[in-house]
């Protein structure tokens, strides 16, 4: 298990759950003031209204939802996406619309999964030769 801080932006931000016991992601909800029209072969930034303080040997997962994309074609444009350790920002997903009607992203809706990961750093060894 790993600890992470988290800040709601706003009181009525919701912290994202694990929906079973074997999810290996929680799903991040869109935080707006007004539905986003997502057209055609666009793409758009969607705000959660959280951040979140990861340790640094961790970084985390943004991917798509299959059920959205599955249903919809909406995905996670640059999957997966990666915050780093240092990153204190709002998270914000970038959506994609790969389908050819207008879709409609509402407060509140799921859009996308995030995945705590441990990871290495790359010590460089310069004296092999491949």
């Amino acid at each position: 298990m790993v600890k992470v801080q988290i800040s709601k932006l706003d009181p009525n931000v919701e912290i994202p759950t694990y929906k079973t016991e074997g999810s290996s992601g929680v799903d991040l909800m869109a935080f707006i003031d007004k539905p986003i029209k997502l057209g055609p072969g666009t793409s758009c930034l969607v705000p959660t209204g959280l951040s979140i303080a990861i340790p640094k040997d961790c970084e985390v997962q943004i991917r798509p939802r299959s059920g959205l994309a599955a249903k919809s074609n909406i995905t996670v444009l640059n999957t997966p996406g990666t915050i780093d350790s240092d990153y204190r920002g709002e998270l914000k997903i970038i959506l994609f619309n790969h389908s050819k009607k207008e879709f409609i992203i509402n407060n509140k809706d799921r859009i996308a999964q995030m995945v705590v990961a441990k990871h290495e750093v790359i010590s460089w060894n310069t004296k092999y030769n491949i």
